[in-house]
């Protein structure tokens, strides 16, 4: 069973509407939307809600969102129309499974009748009882098939009396299922080791196996991805298909997620949601460039790429089998990387709302065109705007004449070095306050004053910033303003004296 090229491609992205949209999720999304991409095909979005216990209020529009703003909206499918709301689009709806009912039970009844599926009465006491009695003896637990052996006489009596019943496909036996997987490639399963799995729950809701398979055939999907906790539901979904005589698609089974500690990448251990990722600043650029690099690459030493970069290049051969640490240190430089690429412009749009989350006072004297320069040449995300310049926006500088003194300097001697500095600082314009120009004529004036730039240079910064570690003093000055920074100066002077 290997794909068969001339074949329009057809993925799909088929979330089900439990909550976020994990990262392990969007990688699946991405990998389906760039194959049909470079391929010329179709990437629908399907809802897939029949465990309708399990489904979260407002999650569908969470999902949608979340693919838009990382750039994966699908053409069909489920959608966020231009008045943003959820729609339909597309000749093979409804999109969303449980507005599909009649079809799986229309299909059901075809195995049914087929005598591929049968009807099952038992009780959950029963079934309870089976389990135990299977784990007692030490036997793999499994449906022993005793409905199968009913009569049509004693299934219409139980369906005409309304005994709660599902619908179970009947496994043939002693037959070897085989599959090609584009990453693990040919793959065997024995139907010994697979239950007769119900398909048509006692609600009258499919299970995701028909599901699946009777939309994927119908919405004419024929290349699968999808991750690999899916693979071994994979040689059970092969003979529904087979049953119904369709034609079995292409499978690719994603490597898991993991993290740095090599488990399974979940909330416990740190964000694994979309949303989070978004709200903490990250560009959506960024994040979607990692995880197209979690458990593949081109074989290069290429990492920066664009979205049509990845449309171009991407193989789906070159899937790794082993699973992807995600990594959060990479993500940081990554998104870095592209932050430093933003407009000026860009970058100030994004990064304003933070900077207003994050400081609650910003005096107008600020030049804030300064520390988004700096800003966006430092900070990993967005969020991080600001977080370490809490100096700029407080003048209540908590240092002590000892953290003033340079190395080997004296109290006295940096008291006489910043006296001398705010006199030159004094003379200076409001033109010539910038950062370039001050670092110019400063280090001149320390020059021509027989100075060393560490005893005027040092005091200069903790008088500005009172921390050992910040932007340079030029720029420091620059952000704060001639006023604000003389007048952080004659502080210090006057804690020196």
């Amino acid at each position: 069973m290997f794909f068969n090229k001339k074949l329009k491609i057809r993925t799909r992205f088929a979330p089900s509407p439990t909550g976020f949209l994990h990262v392990g999720g969007l990688r699946t999304a991405l990998y389906a939307y760039v194959l049909a991409e470079q391929n010329k095909g179709d990437f629908l979005l399907r809802i897939e809600d029949t465990d309708q216990s399990r489904e979260v209020e407002g999650a569908v529009d969470n999902l949608l969102k979340s693919l838009k703003w990382a750039g994966l909206e699908a053409k069909e499918g489920v959608i966020i129309d231009n008045d943003d709301k959820i729609a339909e689009k597309g000749n093979f709806g409804p999109y969303t499974q449980s507005k599909r009912l009649e079809i799986y039970q229309k299909y059901a009844k075809v195995l049914v009748d087929s005598g591929r599926a049968y009807y099952c009465f038992c009780t959950s006491e029963r079934l309870e009882s089976l389990k135990n009695d299977q784990k007692s003896a030490g036997q793999a637990t499994h449906y022993d098939k005793h409905c199968l052996s009913l009569t049509k006489e004693d299934i219409k009596a139980k369906l005409d009396n309304e005994e709660k019943y599902v619908i179970r496909f009947k496994v043939p036996e002693k037959q070897e299922v085989v599959f090609n997987d584009v990453v693990r490639g040919e793959i065997k399963f024995n139907t010994a080791d697979i239950d007769d799995q119900i398909i048509i729950k006692s609600d009258g809701f499919p299970t995701y196996h028909l599901a699946s398979v009777v939309d994927d055939y119908l919405m004419k999907i024929n290349y699968i991805i999808r991750g690999e906790e899916w693979l071994s539901s994979t040689p059970k979904h092969v003979l529904l298909y087979e049953a119904f005589n369709w034609p079995v698609p292409q499978f690719a089974h994603l490597p898991l997620l993991l993290n740095l500690d090599k488990s399974k990448l979940s909330k416990r251990q740190g964000d694994v949601a979309v949303e989070d990722y978004r709200d903490q600043g990250y560009l959506p650029e960024a994040l979607v460039n990692f995880v197209a690099l979690l458990g593949w690459n081109p074989g290069t030493e290429q990492e920066i790429f664009s979205l049509d970069e990845l449309i171009k290049l991407f193989d789906v051969k070159k899937i790794h089998k082993a699973g992807a640490v995600f990594n959060r240190d990479k993500l940081d430089w990554f998104n870095s990387e592209y932050i430093k690429k933003l407009s000026s412009t860009e970058f100030k749009v994004l990064a304003r709302p933070y900077l207003e989350k994050n400081i609650t006072k910003i005096s107008a004297d600020l030049n804030l065109e300064k520390l988004f320069e700096i800003e966006q040449q430092r900070i990993n995300k967005l969020s991080e705007i600001g977080n370490d310049l809490s100096f700029i926006f407080t003048d209540n500088l908590a240092y002590s004449v000892a953290d003033l003194v340079w190395k080997k300097s004296t109290p006295e001697l940096t008291l006489k070095n910043l006296e001398l500095l705010i006199g030159e600082l004094e003379g200076y314009s409001q033109s010539n306050w910038r950062a370039d120009s001050l670092e110019k004529n400063i280090i001149k004036f320390i020059a021509e004053s027989g100075l060393k730039n560490g005893d005027v240079l040092w005091p200069m910064r903790f008088a500005l910033t009172g921390q050992v570690k910040s932007p340079t003093p030029f720029e420091v000055a620059d952000i704060l303003g001639q006023e604000k920074s003389l007048d952080r100066l004659r502080q210090a002077i006057d804690k020196l004296k």
